[in-house]
């Protein structure tokens, strides 16, 4: 039987580390505004505007730092669903640091209290807030991972099921290490013969409850039902009883994906599945992001542009090049690009180009290839330096402010090439972009059923948040010219 007092002690970690990450933050945000006083009032000499002393100022901060924490907390900075999400965390402190210095500067306006002593030290303090906090959560990343290694804070994991779900996490949290999770069991049918990993195989319930490993168990994981409802219960009721954690896999991973809503349907509790969460204020917002962008971004490229189009209508004649692909809702829609083939070769096909050229055998290997050529000679110096940087894509920025693409969505196909994929139409639920995860992921270096994959992940996961860190990381991409043909 498992004891409960020694379960909680294992279970204490997780809550150990967010009361470290509380006092970190308190820490780093009252060092922060000191150092932000230090560089006005002791190191600069010139003039302040109010003259507060150093202790006022810093009971002050002591005062008001437990609600800077409160609002990192209702943006979920001491969830454990943002640990392992690096952009996510960075983006919540951002915004956090910028809430707070918000209620700072209110809470002395209402109160008609001088905080600051000059100006420039609301800056220096949100900055340096932004900054510290940040420095120490990456040593708290850094200080976790390390302890994993010695087996401190991992949770052990037992998983109940004979599937491709189960075959997947055990290769997702092998390395302990990395991701402090560690399986120690697994309760399935078969036992196979040979037994590669070091954890023990149960062939039922009931010999997992009646051996050590339950003891030491900290998360049960359920990968597929049992035939009978019993069966299950009984699962759940030994979790609940002995405060384990419970996950189950849905067998339909789909069917939980997307935008999901729980609600009351005539006294009846129902689950409600959309396609994508770009429904609504999503639509809206995202709408609104794109058009800003891409008349930022156009009117900033516009120098760049007119130059590219000049050179290409002397070497090229016709500088811009448009291809049907499909958009939202199966929408056919012309995307422009820069010319990047040859003149000779302008408005041919890829057979009838390289059979103009003497070569028809680079046709089949091209379209074998994904309609990918390495070296292919249709492709003019010039054009291979606009692939290379992408500067060939930059009047799809036209697309985006016409709505035809987003910045952010799944790569625009041609209806051919969506044919091969059976879930085309759930794809095709949201505006295809000049960007997605399939780039950043690594373009053509990835199968093609890959990045559909990855396209139908960012449909049904979309959130605004992500679409600020695939662009991101795009442009880090183009900067280091990966993926780029």
């Amino acid at each position: 039987m498992i004891t409960n007092s020694r379960k909680y002690m294992r279970n204490n970690s997780l809550l150990i580390f967010n009361i470290f990450l509380v006092i970190g933050d308190f820490l780093a945000l009252v060092f922060a505004f000191s150092v932000a006083y230090i560089l006005r009032v002791s190191l600069d000499h010139r003039a302040i505007s109010v003259a507060i002393h150093a202790k006022t100022y810093l009971l002050i901060f002591l005062t008001l730092m437990p609600f800077w924490i409160l609002i990192f907390a209702l943006l979920n900075l001491y969830s454990s669903q943002f640990f392992e999400k690096r952009f996510s965390e960075i983006g919540r402190l951002l915004i956090g640091s910028f809430i707070g210095i918000l209620f700072v500067i209110s809470y002395s306006y209402i109160n008609k209290l001088p905080i600051f002593p000059a100006r420039i030290v609301t800056l220096y303090g949100f900055l340096l807030a932004f900054f510290f906090v940040l420095l120490f959560r990456t040593l708290a990343r850094i200080i976790r991972k390390q302890l994993f290694k010695f087996n401190f804070g991992i949770n052990n994991v037992v998983i109940i099921g004979k599937n491709k779900s189960t075959d997947l996490l055990v290769d997702l949290l092998s390395n302990s290490s990395d991701t402090g999770y560690k399986i120690i069991g697994i309760i399935r049918s078969t036992i196979p013969n040979v037994k590669l990993n070091n954890f023990k195989y149960f062939s039922n319930f009931n010999d997992f409850i009646n051996s050590k490993t339950a003891d030491k168990t900290h998360t049960i994981i359920q990968t597929e039902l049992f035939s009978k409802n019993e069966s299950n219960d009984e699962i759940l009721t030994f979790a609940q009883e002995n405060h384990i954690a419970y996950r189950f896999v849905p067998g339909n991973n789909e069917l939980f994906t997307g935008n999901i809503t729980v609600d009351l349907f005539h006294s009846i509790p129902i689950i409600a599945v959309h396609q994508t969460p770009l429904i609504g204020w999503g639509r809206v917002i995202k709408r609104l992001f794109d058009i800003i962008m891409a008349s930022l971004l156009f009117i900033i490229f516009s120098p760049i542009m007119l130059l590219i189009l000049i050179v290409l209508v002397l070497n090229h004649g016709d500088p811009i090049f448009t291809q049907i692909r499909l958009s939202r809702f199966g929408s056919k829609i012309k995307v422009y690009k820069f010319r990047t083939i040859l003149k000779e070769y302008n408005k041919m096909s890829p057979e009838d180009a390289f059979t103009k050229m003497g070569r028809p055998e680079l046709a089949k290997i091209y379209r074998s290839n994904g309609d990918f050529l390495e070296n292919d000679p249709r492709i003019s110096k010039l054009g291979r330096f606009l692939r290379r940087t992408s500067l060939d894509e930059l009047p799809q920025l036209i697309n985006v402010i016409i709505g035809d693409l987003s910045l952010v969505g799944p790569r625009p196909l041609e209806p051919y090439e969506l044919e091969k994929f059976g879930k085309k139409n759930l794809i095709l639920s949201v505006k295809s972009g000049i960007t997605g995860l399939a780039i950043i992921s690594g373009r053509r270096d990835i199968p093609f059923e890959e990045r559909r994959k990855l396209d139908l992940y960012y449909v049904q996961n979309w959130s605004f948040w992500n679409d600020i860190i695939i662009l991101f990381k795009t442009v880090i991409i183009i900067i280091d010219h990966r993926g780029a043909k």
